[in-house]
């Protein structure tokens, strides 16, 4: 941790940032299996809006 004082005597207390990294694209693989979950929670999606239909 960071500290600095201040003229009245107050501590700051900073925390330490973390190493920071660039985020990789996605390879085939894990877009293929974002394409599945994505249909996967459209029919889930559609499910319960014709279940909420059908109640009603």
């Amino acid at each position: 941790m960071y500290t600095t004082i201040n003229e009245d005597g107050i501590l700051n207390n900073y925390a330490t940032e973390p190493k920071l990294y660039y985020a990789e694209y996605p390879n085939q693989e894990q877009q293929n299996l974002y394409k599945i979950q994505g249909a996967i929670a459209t029919l889930v999606l559609a499910l319960v809006v014709l279940v909420a239909f059908g109640v009603s």
